[in-house]
């Protein structure tokens, strides 16, 4: 495991020196990056010190090793309805495993919906549709290492489709969490995400006949062939985060979370989120608030907001969640999360 830590941490240095100049929007799959579930989201994606159970397989696979409330098992699925009728769905499920160590299975699945055909002739329609989809599968283990520290990575297929043609890739996410003595429980933890190989697109349409050699009569001018497109990295990411519980009394807590985020198809930035917990015997109600994007341009800054309400039956939890997103001309982003825990 040292080895695996001392190669990944090399080779996001080496990768992040050789791409010092700006990429931005210059990777495949950025769907990876848009923040799965309602309440990391409503927390401004300053969620990698803080998730647990199902949704941490998206944000930080250590997390799923941690407990929530007593609970190591949990289930959790999310509904996201994006800009521009774009909807995200995504489940992971996390079970107990090897003693205190836990593994988790997660699928998120992008829906651009049904397109009509168009061709030059035909500017209006051909009367044909097609579809674009993106896909991503994980298996997941974390443990903790000591009773303060959490390990875990993700092992993961990634899939984007547009009509006949299509894209795969293998990725690796890994992540930490050490939880402290000070300050009422401070809590670090770092995580490299989407670190893989590069995706590129093939199918039908890069299929080509030519003629290898077009000044000889006889030769035979439909020789199956292959475009080669262009490959892409994924979008690979370093977070640090820090959770704190400023506050804590019978009934209320509050606490306040930052995460760092390095990726490679964006500029250094920093998110913000406070959460506030009414403890109501059997029930608690949470109310967050964040801030994404902090030092970047204010054309991807915002604000985010959300709430969840989840109530204790016996040695079974039941959560929801829901996040709102405001972007000032593209409209807003609502999603709504269901979790067991048990």
């Amino acid at each position: 495991m040292c080895l695996l830590l001392s190669l990944l941490i090399s080779g996001v240095g080496q990768h992040f020196q050789a791409k010092a100049q700006s990429r931005v929007g210059t990777t495949a799959a950025p769907f990876l990056v848009l923040g799965t579930g309602a309440r990391g989201s409503a927390l401004g994606h300053a969620y990698t010190a803080v998730a647990t159970g199902g949704d941490a397989l998206f944000w930080n696979p250590a997390g799923a090793a941690r407990l929530d409330d007593e609970n190591r098992g949990s289930v959790f699925f999310t509904h996201t309805r994006w800009l521009a009728d774009i909807n995200y769905n995504a489940v992971g499920v996390v079970v107990p495993a090897f003693a205190a160590g836990a593994v988790g299975l997660s699928l998120g699945q992008v829906d651009y919906g049904r397109m009509e055909v168009r061709t030059v002739d035909l500017p209006q329609g051909t009367g044909e549709t097609f579809g674009a989809t993106d896909l991503v599968v994980g298996l997941s283990y974390a443990q903790p290492l000591t009773n303060t520290f959490y390990i875990g990575g993700t092992v993961k297929y990634v899939r984007q489709q547009i009509y006949d043609m299509s894209a795969h890739a293998i990725a690796l996410d890994i992540g930490f969490i050490l939880e402290t003595q000070y300050l009422n429980g401070l809590r670090l933890a770092a995580s490299i995400m989407n670190f893989g190989s590069e995706m590129q697109m093939r199918g039908v349409n890069t299929r080509v006949f030519v003629d290898i050699d077009p000044t000889h009569s006889g030769s035979n001018n439909a020789l199956p062939a292959q475009l080669e497109t262009s490959s892409w990295d994924l979008p690979l990411s370093f977070k640090f985060g820090v959770a704190w519980p400023m506050f804590r009394a019978d009934q209320v807590h509050m606490s306040l979370y930052a995460d760092a985020h390095q990726p490679t198809d964006n500029n250094l930035n920093a998110d913000f989120g406070a959460e506030l917990r009414f403890l109501l015997g059997n029930v608690n109600l949470d109310l967050r608030a964040g801030y994404k994007d902090l030092p970047l341009k204010n054309a991807y800054a915002h604000w985010t907001l959300g709430g969840g309400l989840d109530m204790r039956l016996g040695a079974v939890r039941f959560g929801a969640d829901i996040g709102y997103i405001p972007f000032a001309l593209l409209g807003n982003v609502t999603m709504l999360d269901l979790r067991l825990y048990f």
